[in-house]
């Protein structure tokens, strides 16, 4: 049993021991000298489990008395979060090098945050949540503080730590709430015990207190107030993670428990959700038309783009779920794209994130300049890019449930959205000229990551690359 049950989780436990094992040889021979080596093969070791788990998951396993399960859905988001992680360390080394933040332990924590976020997403007890959360957690809260003679990456990791630890109390008491009123723990047993014609109020307490802790990690208005701060003040790099495989760990957690434990209950936890992504949407799509950096209109960004996602766990159906893991796949990879190029954004060897700068970009390098309009297309939903179908994915979700007024709330978001990413597009090409013009430090991996996103961004249109399979496959396991 115990054989079979490590068997079920091992890609999880090869990531751990590689990187318990990485930090001991670090620490006794040559500390920060090995990092560029371990930024490698941590990446090649995640780039080789995705593989793994893509090309060797069948059917649904289950380990540990029900606490870990092993489907179609965790590994398709499994897949995501270390495809996702990989690619990010990469684009992250000669960045991090040059500015004297390469530590040896910086891959580590990467590689820990996503055995972490792998073990979210393959959660089937309230333990074994709060287990994978806070592992990703206190790996992000150290990264995030990894600049530690920068004051605002210092603030950056101590505001996340803080409000962090505000949304796991309410987790943890949310989740407490829900045993207390259902007797265990195991999203398996919820389901059984929880009917619609007899949900008490404490166990509606506690699964929006639970909402409320796993809303805090998707960026979701109300508790999305750590966001623009965090992704401003943490390097540019662990900014690009945070975009990232974080997010598809939290949203695939979200959809993880209230399909696997409140699945019978669809109409108490969908008005809470249809008000999230409500808020989400629209705060995103405004107070981001003020930013002048990058990175802070990113993080609003962010907030946006979690709103439309959620517009598919709303739906509460197995189209919304596929359509959910649609949407974060392309999110992730327009991310991907876009952070390759703030990245290359620099003057006199200093990172540069003011959007001011990008004036008349498109005369120094037109090959560039053409790809991050693509991506801001994308971003910004407008067809044909893939970003659009993305948006429209959702949006078919959301009508097929009866959530019209949802989805007339979220194409106004995405005008009002628009804007500062065409803005960015009227710069780079229309803009005045800038006096002092940004570089762009362009590395073979950066130069890859934003051609081949912005090349994804239209060939995908016509071949998804058997994403769309995978994700109507993980929405199947989810929902039944």
């Amino acid at each position: 049993m115990i054989q079979a049950d490590l068997t079920i989780i091992m890609p999880e436990i090869v990531l751990a021991i590689y990187a318990m094992a990485a930090l001991i040889g670090a620490v006794y021979t040559t500390k920060d000298g090995l990092a560029p080596v371990l930024v490698w093969t941590t990446a090649g070791l995640m780039a080789l489990l995705a593989i793994w788990i893509a090309t060797n998951g069948d059917g649904t396993n289950v380990a540990f008395n029900g606490m870990f399960v092993d489907d179609g859905f965790a590994r398709f988001a499994k897949v995501a979060i270390l495809l996702s992680a990989a690619a990010v360390l990469l684009m992250s080394q000669d960045y991090m090098a040059r500015r004297g933040l390469l530590r040896f332990e910086y891959p580590l924590l990467v590689a820990l945050a996503s055995v972490g976020m792998m073990m979210m997403v393959s959660a089937g007890d309230l333990m074994s949540l709060y287990m994978g959360l806070e592992l990703q957690s206190l790996s992000l809260y150290v990264v995030a503080a990894l600049r530690r003679d920068s004051a605002k990456s210092t603030e950056a990791g101590l505001k996340y730590f803080v409000l962090g630890a505000l949304s796991s109390g309410l987790l943890l008491y949310g989740a407490s709430l829900i045993y207390g009123f259902t007797g265990t723990t195991l999203f398996s047993g919820i389901i059984q015990t929880v009917h619609h014609d007899d949900v008490s109020l404490g166990l509606l307490f506690g699964l929006v207190l639970l909402i409320s802790g796993l809303a805090f990690k998707v960026s979701a208005v109300p508790f999305h107030m750590w966001t623009p701060d965090v992704y401003e003040g943490s390097p540019t790099p662990i900014t690009a993670f945070f975009a990232t495989a974080p997010k598809v760990a939290a949203m695939a957690l979200f959809a993880r428990v209230l399909h696997d434990a409140f699945g019978g209950v669809v109409k108490d936890w969908q008005q809470v959700i249809v008000l999230l992504s409500v808020l989400s949407m629209l705060l995103g799509a405004v107070a981001a038309i003020g930013q002048r950096d990058i990175k802070r209109l990113m993080a609003f960004s962010s907030i946006a783009h979690m709103g439309y996602a959620l517009i598919g766990l709303a739906a509460g159906t197995e189209m919304g779920v596929k359509a959910m893991l649609m949407y974060l796949a392309i999110y992730v990879t327009m991310n991907i794209g876009t952070f390759a190029f703030i990245l290359m954004m620099e003057r006199d060897g200093k990172p540069v994130t003011d959007i001011d700068a990008l004036r008349q970009y498109s005369k120094r390098d037109p090959g560039k300049a053409l790809a991050v309009l693509i991506l801001m297309f994308s971003l910004a939903g407008v067809p044909p890019m893939l970003g659009f179908f993305a948006k429209f994915g959702v949006w078919q979700a959301g009508v097929e449930a009866g959530l019209t007024g949802l989805v007339i709330a979220s194409a106004i978001a995405s005008v009002i959205g628009a804007f500062y990413y065409l803005r960015i597009v009227f710069y780079m090409y229309f803009g005045a000229e800038n006096e002092d013009p940004i570089e762009t430090r362009s590395t073979p991996v950066l130069w890859g990551a934003l051609m081949g996103s912005a090349a994804l961004m239209l060939i995908g249109v016509f071949y998804q690359f058997g994403i769309e399979g995978a994700a109507a496959a993980a929405a199947t396991t989810l929902v039944n």
